[in-house]
């Protein structure tokens, strides 16, 4: 199998963090995409252009992280990130939308950042600076959750994958006035699937004070 990605995005590195953590290093060959690029090559293999992407050993196409993660998960019959029955299920799937919810603002801003300077939408980058700080402080008391502190489950890879875009764009300051998602988030990043998927740190910045 291949996994095409870009080694930025939050989305692939959840991807990623999986595969190590259920030893597929050796069924799933990973390949950097050529991404926004009018005659990338990476288009006739996916038409979306978007990244995760997983190509199956069959030729079946596989996107969105959700749906790879799943897949990966029970290809050896064995899952360990399924979420669980009834009430608690749907606490889960709750907690992983908020955590989602805040990967996506970030993800927008980030994307943001990297057009050129004078094609940047000022609105778009405070309407999504505002919403950093927001879900910040709703994660903030919401971080003692047993669902994300018991075993690794993807609301905490997704909000952990989110947080570390900290790298990717400097504007991004989640950390100030939230000690408890700081101690959860350096003690999550510990993790060696987390440590090895790293993103390329970069100096985005809106140059806004």
């Amino acid at each position: 199998m291949k996994l095409y990605i870009t080694p930025g995005s939050p989305y692939a590195r959840i991807v990623r963090i999986v595969i190590l953590e259920k030893k597929l290093q050796d069924r799933v060959e990973i390949i950097t995409a050529q991404t926004r690029h009018a005659d990338s090559p990476y288009y006739r293999i996916n038409p979306s252009g978007r990244v995760p992407y997983l190509l199956r050993d069959d030729g079946v196409g596989l996107e969105e992280s959700a749906l790879i993660c799943a897949y990966l998960d029970h290809l050896e019959g064995k899952p360990v990130f399924d979420l669980p029955a009834g009430v608690p299920g749907w606490e889960a799937r709750r907690l992983e939308a908020l955590a989602r919810s805040m990967t996506d603002g970030l993800a927008v801003w980030i994307r943001e950042l990297v057009r050129p300077r004078d094609e940047r939408s000022p609105a778009l980058l405070d309407h999504e600076a505002q919403r950093s700080r927001r879900m910040a402080a709703l994660w903030e008391s919401m971080i003692d959750h047993p669902w994300m502190n018991g075993s690794l489950n993807l609301a905490q890879l997704t909000l952990a994958c989110g947080l570390g875009l900290e790298t990717r764009n400097l504007d991004l300051q989640w950390r100030d006035g939230h000690p408890k998602l700081c101690a959860w988030f350096d003690r999550l990043s510990k993790n060696p699937s987390m440590a090895a998927t790293a993103p390329p740190a970069a100096a985005f910045t809106s140059g806004a004070a």
